[in-house]
């Protein structure tokens, strides 16, 4: 029984640290995102169209990276958060590994004589680090009180020619994301998807046109008050 699995048996409600990754192609022409469709009976956002991610597992902590984040992005990171940036970055980059089979990171000869913690034996063995110079922090939101699974969520931006391997290639995604494939931002709408997706949909859109104001939007909704700032 993997750490995933302890955890949910421990306890189902409690607030777990998570990372998502947004990859976003084309952002000069026709601006796209990886998406994928939940199983239907996932007990989180079940059937939604979501970007790849997933909690933090406590073996993420113990991934060197290659390079370390921008001062910028670092700062947000920890700002109101006990979590290392590090530990975030390297989550971020094994979620968008196992759930689609994409690989961002920089060749690194340490990478494959490690001794691979379980959730990390395939990343590693592809010879590569998580870098921390590839995503860009974006976005912040915790899930509301009363829902099944509640995770404090950061979301990552990756431009996907920070890519490794075959774009299209998902022949090495696990199964927890179906439909695996990249979605014009113009045509998004038209998918079911949670509400925080398409709010952070609305942020990015105001990212690339650059109308965003400074500063990483979060939705804390740690309380049964929701509160909105710019970390």
């Amino acid at each position: 029984m993997g750490q995933k699995d302890a955890w949910v048996l421990t306890d189902k409600s409690a607030l777990r640290d998570a990372a998502t990754v947004i990859v976003l192609r084309d952002a000069a022409t026709r601006p796209r995102v990886l998406m994928g469709q939940r199983g239907t009976d996932a007990a989180f956002m079940p059937s939604k169209f979501v970007f790849p991610g997933g909690a933090v597992d406590g073996v993420d902590a113990t991934i060197p990276l290659a390079a370390p984040p921008r001062p910028d992005c670092a700062a947000a990171l920890v700002n109101d958060s006990a979590l290392p940036a590090a530990t975030l970055i390297a989550a971020a980059t094994r979620e968008l590994w196992e759930e689609t089979g994409l690989l961002i990171g920089a060749p690194h000869p340490t990478a494959t004589t490690m001794t691979a913690p379980q959730g990390w034996r395939g990343y590693l063995g592809t010879g590569h680090l998580p870098d921390g110079t590839d995503a860009r922090f974006v976005f912040r939101a915790i899930t509301p009180p009363g829902r099944p699974r509640r995770f404090d969520a950061r979301f990552f931006l990756v431009d996907a020619k920070a890519l490794r391997n075959d774009p299209d290639d998902f022949s090495r995604a696990e199964d927890e994301l179906g439909h695996l494939h990249w979605v014009p931002l113009d045509e998004v709408r038209s998918y079911d998807m949670p509400f925080i997706t398409e709010v952070v949909l609305a942020e990015l859109s105001a990212l690339i046109t650059g109308r965003r104001p400074p500063g990483v939007p979060f939705y804390d909704n740690r309380t049964e008050v929701s509160r909105f700032s710019r970390l």
